[in-house]
């Protein structure tokens, strides 16, 4: 059958299709285009009351029969169902969860992280749902913060590389291909730089630190083509940034071209005015939000109707709606949902969801994203000499704590007709253990203590439990009451009784390896000095016991690298690693150290890396120009090994004060023993700019240190200059 409209025709290019379909809607179907709901409110009666063109927290056949539902209302619009699917298709209770951001981002593996996205589009794709709330685009800045496990580190052109690289996993080639979905980078922007970590509050930024900092990653998956941006809570400078026109409009379209649509966080309008009190009643904040160039409101019951009479009543230009429609309309568009892509095939989903062949990437990931940073006396790998394995604490065998958070668990979403996660489909760090220690091996477990109530009746019997082991592994870290959104910490220690336990361990002589399982860095410097070894896993899916046990054991050689800065102690918040100079006497305090426990950028592996021969292609730059880094790197040990290469810049003099050094490239070098590799690393001229005292984006002439190494110390790298000549 021929279509009977232009916008019907999937011939016809879509900036025509999108006119055509604009100029049919009513003042209502537009205003509920700009609207997104909660579909678990009544989505039946909120679509054909209300014409809302998007729901979350929708999935399977239930988003099927909403959108058959809308292809009978007048123009047929289809809806578009968006899900918060952060490391995995977390709310499907048979996907595939991955490691979580952060500690994705350790593999330092742009390519992995991309097939992450590829993996969760799919299956996210086959439940009928075409968008997610992600990627997590906070620089992490403040440890205290509950969302620092959702993002990529604290290093803004990190952030942007991974980011950029899950995008395109998320979206591929071609956004209307029916195993892909729409990104939403979030939160957009400086979410990550409130004051003491506290989520959602007032962000205190400067726009040279906005440009400088919180946008960059946001600028380069705009850059990647990302389909849409997340507004975020907080406000910058007074200004929540939903309401934020210099943000949404004249950063985002007029100086980045950004040609997506930008969603309000949940109830980010009624937040104006309960919370943040800068809008009197709704009506005024449904008002200043689509007038700075906010095209959807998230959960906020009524918007529709407040478009309208604001419209009506001459308060609001119905030419900004036609914008926000437009914008949100070709999406849809772009995305398939007119032409094919409305329906899931929840049949063929069955068959591809959680597959082996995604759980093998589950497993890669986490393998890859684990972190070693002690080993003392070569400990690990466990040898075939250990014939009694002692398994303690109390995130040894806790599915909730190892998945992290956007999981789906009983309940979760409100209602019951989504099962929880079957406790066979994961495996905990304690099966992993006992799988690969095999019969000649016992493996013995105690709980030992809990992460939140510091009694301590069960630390003894781990405690004898450990005295009558070959080597003790004990799992420690936190749990989803301390982590994530909302749940923001002021102490760092570990909680519970966790302490008390390690010191018991610790007093029975038993060589200890103590495995970090938590959602960010935590402060433990009793443990760095106590335990043999030590390993950070953060949350590494479902896959994350047979990961560590394949650490522990040797099967595979540790190549992660932290992508976020340990802190001894929580005073010494913010601690990230390119900090700019000057303080004053001597980078210390006079009760701390002043350096982190373990810096960004560091990691052991089970055999050495030796760097050598740092020279560069030349000695000064222009613009338009590119300079080479060669850097010789050999393996000095005797296994095969991983070793991260990275690239570091300094500007030596400049005319506003810069960061020491600032993370410019790397790469994942893999050598075996006794091998040695030339790496070559390209610097481009634009990498060096700076925002100005005038917040202009230049790069100033002037000498330039590189620093090469394996990790942001300065004992671990090997320098060199160049200088930038004027134009």
């Amino acid at each position: 059958m021929s279509p009977n409209f232009p916008y019907q025709d999937a011939s016809r290019p879509i900036p025509e299709r999108v006119e055509d379909l604009l100029g049919r809607m009513t003042l209502a179907e537009k205003a509920g285009q700009m609207c997104q709901m909660n579909g678990r409110d009544g989505a039946e009666a909120i679509l054909t009351e209300h014409h809302v063109g998007s729901f979350l927290h929708m999935l399977g056949e239930e988003t099927n029969a909403i959108q058959r539902l809308a292809a009978e209302t007048r123009l047929g619009i289809p809806v578009l169902f968006g899900i918060d699917a952060i490391h995995g298709h977390g709310f499907w209770p048979t996907s595939t969860i991955f490691p979580t951001q952060l500690a994705l981002s350790c593999t330092w593996n742009p390519a992995l992280v991309e097939e992450v996205g590829r993996i969760t589009a799919r299956e996210v794709a086959y439940t009928g749902v075409h968008w997610t709330f992600s990627p997590v685009l906070g620089t992490v800045r403040d440890l205290r913060w509950g969302r620092v496990g959702e993002t990529f580190g604290e290093d803004p052109y990190l952030i942007g590389v991974l980011g950029s690289a899950i995008v395109r996993g998320y979206q591929g080639d071609d956004l209307s291909h029916p195993e892909t979905i729409a990104a939403c980078g979030k939160h957009y922007a400086g979410y990550s730089g409130t004051q003491g970590g506290r989520d959602s509050s007032e962000a205190d930024l400067s726009e040279r630190a906005m440009r400088s900092i919180y946008l960059r990653p946001f600028r380069a998956v705009v850059e990647a083509g990302c389909a849409t941006l997340m507004a975020g809570y907080h406000a910058i400078d007074g200004t929540p940034c939903s309401a934020n026109r210099w943000l949404l409009t004249e950063v985002l379209r007029d100086e980045w071209g950004f040609a997506g649509f930008v969603v309000s966080d949940w109830k980010n309008v009624e937040h104006m005015n309960d919370e943040q009190r800068v809008s009197p009643d709704l009506a005024d904040a449904a008002r200043r939000i689509v007038a700075a160039g906010n095209d959807m409101a998230m959960n906020t019951p009524g918007f529709t109707d407040l478009v309208i009479r604001l419209v009506e009543e001459g308060d609001l230009d119905e030419a900004l709606v036609d914008q926000a429609v437009r914008n949100i309309l070709r999406v849809k568009f772009a995305l398939g949902l007119f032409d094919g892509n409305r329906y899931a095939d929840l049949e063929q989903g069955a068959a591809v969801i959680g597959c082996a062949a995604h759980r093998a990437v589950a497993l890669e990931s986490a393998v890859q994203s684990l972190v070693l940073l002690k080993n003392e006396g070569a400990l690990l790998p466990l040898g075939d000499d250990v014939q009694r394995i002692a398994v303690i604490g109390p995130n040894a065998d806790d599915l909730q704590a190892q998945l992290g958070d956007w999981v789906l668990w009983s309940g979760q979403l409100g209602d019951a007709d989504l099962p929880g996660r079957a406790r066979e489909s994961v495996v905990t760090l304690l099966d992993g253990i006992r799988t690969r220690a095999g019969a000649g091996c016992t493996v013995e477990y105690a709980r030992g203590c809990d992460v939140i109530d510091p009694g301590t009746d069960e630390i003894a019997a781990a405690a004898e439990l450990a005295r009558a082991a070959d080597v003790a592994v004990v799992v420690v870290g936190d749990t989803l009451a301390l982590t994530g959104e909302c749940h923001d910490r002021a102490n760092l220690d570990l909680s519970g009784g966790q302490q008390a336990l390690l010191e018991a361990v610790h007093a029975t002589g038993t060589p200890m390896v103590v495995v970090l399982l938590s959602s960010k860095p935590l402060t433990i410097p009793w443990v760095a000095a106590h335990a043999r070894a030590l390993l950070a896993v953060w949350n590494p899916g479902l896959e994350g016991g047979t990961a560590v046990a394949s650490i522990l054991f040797g099967d595979r050689n540790p190549s992660g690298k932290l992508t976020v800065s340990i802190p001894y102690h929580v005073g010494q918040q913010p601690v990230y690693y390119n900090v700019l100079p000057g303080w004053h006497g001597a980078p210390k305090y006079v009760d701390l150290p002043y350096e982190p426990l373990f810096p960004f950028g560091y990691g052991l592996s089970y055999t050495r890396f030796a760097y050598s021969n740092l020279r560069l292609s030349a000695g000064e730059l222009a613009e338009g120009e590119m300079l080479q880094v060669m850097v010789d790197v050999e393996n000095v040990g005797d296994r095969a090994g991983v070793e991260v290469v990275q690239l570091y810049v300094n500007d030596l003099f400049s005319s506003v004060a810069t960061p020491l050094k600032e993370l410019k490239g790397f790469a994942r070098v893999e050598l075996a023993p006794g091998e040695k590799q030339t790496v070559e690393l390209a610097l481009a001229y634009d990498q060096l700019a700076l925002v100005n005292a005038d917040v202009e984006t230049v790069v100033e002439p002037g000498a330039f240190e590189v620093l090469v190494g394996g990790s942001s110390r300065d004992e671990d790298v090997l320098k060199a200059r160049f200088v930038v000549n004027d134009k």
